[in-house]
């Protein structure tokens, strides 16, 4: 007998329209299939075979984000193909950050009322930056919330696990000063700090349309743009150098997330001239008079990750980012300091 509830359905829950997504989802997902995943999305859980080949001791990494306000731009500009590209991002971006590769992928939407289309939209974001990744998507939920948001609004988390050997999780405390610290470029704000975004800029139709000649496009169109996936690049550049330590530039910034891959006594000394900023940035910084300080303590700033080599190392870690797509450059140095982040 076919699955439905008339008396659910008038309580605001159509679980037929999530069977819809399913079935809409399915050409998304089929695209992020590996040779790993064993079961198909529909199950209660996601079944996923480990290629252990080469790796004598597996370790499994785990991380799990959201794309937080920016949502709040894509239900404006009723674009919704890009935040799950963000989604994965977040998540994957984290645990390359010891040296692991992400394996599988999955998402939970959270909605007022299942659109199919719309949840199939979100969900091709989600497959395509699991495509980036090189990472299965292999389930996820898709949950109708009537009464707790409103009809036409969702939120998107997500959470991936990848593998790295034991012997060769990324280790901080091996840095020293003198070591390199260089800059791999973001596309921009990401999925941090929009908070302050959406403040700075009162946030609505209007303005979001408003065309910058520092952008060469919309604000929204700016705002709306992908989180950077630095997968490919970051096992391209662990299979070429040395690498020391990374970090994922988020919430927070510089002043957060630099000093989290670093060892107690080491500093990053960067100058302020070498940090080629985005020009979102500027145009937040001047558009909401706010100090440089927390610019830097707030967003990315044009660095999307940061890594550690050391410094005879350092034309073949740029050369081998660049190789698998990616920008970089040289950011700062190590210096024997407490402070965390050193700019000047």
């Amino acid at each position: 007998m076919k699955s439905f509830s008339d008396s659910y359905k008038d309580a605001g829950v159509d679980v037929t329209a999530g069977y819809k997504s399913v079935e809409l989802m399915k050409q998304y997902v089929k695209r992020t299939m590996t040779n790993g995943v064993l079961s198909g999305i529909g199950g209660f859980g996601g079944l996923f075979e480990l290629d252990l080949t080469g790796i004598e001791k597996p370790v499994l990494v785990s991380g799990t984000d959201g794309v937080g306000t920016k949502i709040k731009i894509a239900f404006l500009l009723d674009k919704h193909d890009t935040v799950g590209i963000d989604c994965v991002a977040m998540c994957v971006n984290d645990i390359i950050c010891c040296g692991a590769k992400p394996q599988f992928f999955l998402d939970y939407i959270a909605c007022g009322k299942n659109i199919p289309e719309k949840i199939a939209s979100i969900v091709s974001g989600v497959a395509e930056g699991c495509v980036q990744a090189g990472c299965a998507l292999i389930g996820g939920e898709t949950a109708e919330h009537p009464g707790l948001m409103p009809e036409d609004e969702y939120d998107l988390a997500g959470f991936s696990v990848g593998v790295v050997d034991k012997n060769k999780i990324i280790d901080p405390e091996k840095q020293k000063s003198g070591d390199v610290m260089i800059a791999i470029k973001s596309s921009g704000v990401h999925s941090n700090g929009f908070s302050l975004v959406r403040k700075v800029f009162t946030v609505n139709e209007q303005n979001l349309a408003r065309h910058y000649s520092e952008l060469g496009k919309t604000l929204g169109d700016t705002l709306l743009t992908p989180t950077r996936i630095y997968v490919k690049a970051v096992m391209e550049l662990i299979s070429k150098v040395n690498v020391k330590s990374i970090s994922h530039i988020t919430g927070g910034g510089f002043y957060e997330n630099i000093p989290r891959s670093l060892p107690t006594g080491l500093s990053a000394k960067i100058e302020r001239n070498a940090v080629q900023v985005l020009p979102i940035f500027d145009v937040i910084a001047k558009t909401g008079n706010i100090p440089e300080r927390d610019m830097f303590n707030t967003f990315n700033m044009g660095v999307g990750m940061t890594v550690v080599v050391d410094k005879n190392d350092v034309d073949a870690a740029i050369a081998a980012i660049k190789a698998a797509g990616e920008d970089a450059y040289v950011l700062g140095e190590l210096v024997e300091s407490e402070e965390g982040v050193i700019i000047c």
